[in-house]
């Protein structure tokens, strides 16, 4: 233990941190199981939603935009074209470039999704108060920025 840290000091961040990955993991379980429920994982889902939300991606770039490797986006991907949720686009100025984009079918998979998806988030987040939320939100991006910006890779 450091000098400048005390024990109720290390045990609070602990706490904080088992409290943090447990809710974490009980939200995702009931999100998850919903997605499961309508024949997709949620990788998939994510994929899909981002293409619904945000149009046509490279597919170099959608792996860091939800958060998966960027070896497991074509297996991903050859997923969601087999069911025909979407399809690879080749970029007319950059033949190394290939996007994915949705398809009228996953465009249908999605609004007939995300209404209930969207409104089970509410329900399960609704036992916060707006102000509640705006804290956490504030809290939580404060907490990632400085874990993604501000941290040495490794401390001792």
């Amino acid at each position: 233990m450091t000098n400048d840290v005390t024990r109720e000091e290390l045990d609070q961040s602990l706490k904080l941190f088992i409290v943090l990955s447990r809710a974490n993991r009980s939200i995702n379980d009931h999100v998850h199981k919903f997605i499961q429920q309508h024949g997709m994982n949620p990788t998939e889902f994510a994929v899909l939603e981002l293409l619904y939300h945000k149009g046509q991606q490279p597919l170099q770039q959608i792996g860091g935009k939800i958060l998966l490797a960027s070896g497991s986006i074509t297996y991903v991907v050859d997923k969601l074209e087999k069911k025909g949720f979407l399809e690879r686009v080749a970029c007319p100025n950059d033949r190394r470039v290939t996007y994915a984009a949705i398809t009228p079918q996953g465009k249908e998979m999605i609004e007939s999704m995300f209404p209930s998806h969207e409104k089970r988030i509410h329900d399960i987040l609704s036992v916060l108060s707006s102000e509640e939320k705006e804290v956490a939100i504030s809290m939580l991006k404060k907490l990632g920025h400085y874990a993604d910006e501000f941290l040495p890779e490794s401390t001792n």
